[in-house]
């Protein structure tokens, strides 16, 4: 987010607006004290929470912010783990034991 005093966004606003269109943030200061904030306008497809949430991935995936995944999952991560189920403390306990 960025932040601005009234005079800098009168004299930069296509600046400031640009970067807003692309999903910024900016505070608007009046002498030191916030007095507004210039947010993207909300489109009707935005209007459900579920269509932000997805707006939101794609505007994070655009900045290359995060990567989107496959949308498969690892066999790995679908399997269990073998041998008796122990607790955190255990793992930790052994991994105290073994010097690591």
């Amino acid at each position: 987010m960025k932040k601005a005093s009234v005079a800098d966004m009168k004299n930069n606003l296509s600046r400031y607006l640009a970067y807003v269109r692309r999903g910024g943030r900016v505070t608007i200061y009046n002498r030191g004290t916030p007095v507004a904030e210039l947010v993207p306008a909300r489109s009707a497809a935005a209007d459900e929470p579920g269509d932000r949430l997805a707006a939101n991935a794609e505007r994070l995936a655009r900045e290359g912010i995060v990567r989107r995944g496959s949308g498969e999952a690892v066999a790995t991560l679908l399997t269990p783990p073998e041998g008796p189920p122990s607790g955190v403390l255990d793992a930790l306990l052994e991994d105290r034991a073994s010097g690591r």
